[in-house]
Parts: structure tokens; sequence; C-alpha cells
């Protein structure tokens, strides 16, 4: 039963989860990401059809990681907390 005592007291001395990014922020850096997302996808629906799709791969990528961030902040920014 110490082990348990010993845990719980760890636990009760450590201070809170505090965010490296402030909440508030969280709306404005998803409307950020999300629109160079929409901004790269259409970029990407113009680009001329290559052999080698380097750039269409690098841009859809980009676009990709960009979208992904853009959700999770939107989601948190809303109260969903991923």
């Amino acid at each position: 039963m110490s082990d348990y005592a010993s845990v719980q007291a760890l636990h009760l001395s450590t201070p809170p989860f505090s965010p490296t990014i402030p909440t508030a922020l969280l709306p404005y850096l998803a409307f950020i990401l999300l629109g160079a997302t929409f901004a790269l996808a259409f970029y990407f629906s113009t680009l001329p059809k290559e052999k080698i799709p380097a750039r269409e791969l690098a841009v859809a990528s980009t676009a990709s990681v960009l979208g992904g961030f853009g959700v999770v902040a939107m989601f948190c920014a809303v109260g969903v907390y991923v």
C-alpha cells in the first residue's frame, strides 16, 4: 500500500498542466492554418501534370500537415480537447 501512497503524494505535488500555446490564440491559429490549407489546395489544383510529381507531392504534403494541425487547433478552440 505504500506504493499507492507515494504515487498519490507525487500526483498531488505536481503542478497542473498548462499549454504552451495560450488557448485564446487557438481560433486565430486555426484560421491561419486552415486558410493556408485551402490556398495550397487551390495552388495544387492549378499545377501542371508532370512525369515526376515532386512539386505536387510537396504541395499536397504541406497542405495535409497544415490541415491536420488546423483541424486539431479548431477542435481545441471550440472546447473539444483532442
